[in-house]
């Protein structure tokens, strides 16, 4: 999650729920957003949360689907939401994909038991696990086949982290319409410090992903990601095409304090579009010739923030839903973004405000300024 200018985020026949909890249209933008459910076998009957964002016009539209990270302990899996990667999901649908965030169970309000850490440091197994994670994948993506305005005979699989290594993992055995794979930094057995519990059985598993992978694959890392920088990532990326898999490599120059947020953080949308949108070029995975408009925030800034703390204060409005900005007597701010209610959010911000003697308040929650 993004909060004041400090990154905290360290960071799948089958049926469909479609009662439209939240179906949102903004008069000045092109895109549509409801939050649904993807109901798969082990899942039933509360199924998978999900958020789609698409053109808001007629017909069907190619699938990109946004696989998540994984977040521990369970209170934080628990707090996620398909929310958090809002912004992301915009930018895909407004290039004329219908961009769908699926939360693997476990994880927010999703069905189903969490399995994800039966390994251990002592006996990794991330073979196993990416293929897991990529059987889940491949039945939401069934699943979604069903929607009225889903097509399936182009994929795009966007992962993030362990969300990337099970599209590598899907990618070696692919559904019909697979057509390429975006993998953010993705792994296994990053401890926080550049190093990765058993590497030799990720490189395995890269190698066997390789082999069996015949689809475009982008693979971005960044250079100061404190998981998998980009030194670790270019050699997967060496060992999964000595292998035989098709991938475009970019390391990206350091971002923030921590290069693994690099997807995970509005702020960082210019930079990653641009690498997006060659790839897709490359690969003629361009469903529109031109982009669509997303919503415009018009919140502006309260009095209390200062001239010189509007930039900082742009970075707030395109942060991810649900969000709260604190700000303290002297005019500084901090703020919580991608939190699952507002409430949560507003909690949040107050206490990475406060300090002895100082006493903050909300005054912006969302796109909305409060008194």
């Amino acid at each position: 999650m993004r909060t004041g200018g400090a990154i905290s985020w360290k960071i799948g026949a089958i049926a469909l729920a479609f009662g439209l909890l939240a179906a949102v249209r903004a008069a000045d933008a092109q895109l549509y957003q409801e939050d649904f459910r993807v109901v798969v076998p082990t899942t039933q009957p509360q199924g998978l949360e999900a958020l789609i964002v698409r053109p808001d016009e007629p017909g069907r539209f190619p699938l990109a689907i946004i696989s998540h990270g994984s977040l521990r302990p369970e209170e934080a899996r628990k707090k996620l939401s398909p929310l958090r990667f809002l912004p992301q999901a915009r930018e895909f649908a407004r290039r004329g994909w219908a961009t769908v965030i699926v939360l693997r169970k476990g994880y927010g309000d999703s069905g189903g038991q969490f399995v994800e850490l039966a390994e251990s440091c002592d006996r990794p197994n991330p073979l196993a696990a990416a293929r897991f994670m990529a059987s889940e994948l491949g039945q939401a993506i069934a699943a979604l086949g069903s929607r009225p305005d889903v097509d399936l005979s182009r994929i795009v699989v966007i992962g993030q982290s362990v969300g990337g290594m099970a599209g590598l993992a899907l990618a070696s055995d692919p559904p019909a319409g697979l057509a390429a794979v975006i993998n953010f930094a993705g792994g296994r057995g990053g401890r926080g410090n550049g190093e990765v519990c058993g590497e030799e059985k990720v490189v395995e598993a890269l190698r066997l992903f390789g082999r069996d992978s015949r689809v475009p694959t982008l693979w971005i890392y960044v250079d100061n990601d404190r998981m998998f920088p980009s030194k670790v990532g270019k050699r997967w990326h060496a060992e999964f095409t000595n292998a035989g898999g098709r991938a475009d490599f970019i390391a990206a120059p350091a971002f923030g304090t921590d290069g693994h947020d690099f997807f995970g953080s509005a702020r960082a949308t210019t930079l990653w579009t641009g690498y997006v949108d060659n790839f897709l070029r490359r690969y003629s995975l361009q469903p529109r010739p031109a982009l669509l408009r997303s919503p415009a925030s018009k919140v502006i800034p309260p009095p209390e923030i200062p001239s010189h703390g509007h930039t900082a204060f742009s970075q707030y409005v395109h942060a991810a839903p649900h969000k709260a900005l604190a700000v303290s007597p002297a005019g500084s701010f901090v703020w919580h973004s991608g939190a699952r209610t507002i409430e949560e959010a507003k909690e949040a911000a107050l206490k990475r405000c406060f300090k002895p003697g100082q006493t903050c308040r909300i005054r912006v929650v969302d796109d909305d300024v409060v008194k």
